[in-house]
């Protein structure tokens, strides 16, 4: 379980990535095909309709607290938090992901700012 964790939490860090982020083709690995996102900013996107060429934007930020609790044998939640660095915020963060043809990709994710 600590190898998953840390290869989810791998995946998880290379999504804030700027090279990961402003790669369409590195998204597309990624994120599931059925991917959707409920944003922190109130936004929710689609991976067929809101990805485009530049991808999803450059951000500066940490996670901290990662944990994952798995569902099932190819289902997994993880749960964490993500300190913005340019706007000194935390938000919670939780994320699905599952594992397709041997590849886990999130599936589902969710931000929500702490007041």
């Amino acid at each position: 379980m600590n190898n998953l964790k840390e290869h989810l939490q791998q995946l998880e860090e290379s999504l804030l990535k700027p090279e990961i982020r402003s790669s369409q083709q590195e998204l597309q690995k990624l994120l599931a095909e059925q991917f959707f996102e409920y944003g922190s900013s109130g936004k929710v996107l689609y991976k067929n309709e809101d990805i485009g060429v530049e991808g999803i934007g450059i951000v500066n930020m940490k996670i901290i607290d990662f944990d994952i609790h798995p569902l099932s044998d190819e289902i997994v939640l993880a749960t964490y938090r993500v300190f913005n660095v340019d706007s000194k915020q935390y938000s919670l963060r939780s994320s699905i992901w599952k594992l397709i043809n041997k590849r886990w990709q999130m599936v589902f994710h969710q931000g929500t700012k702490i007041n």
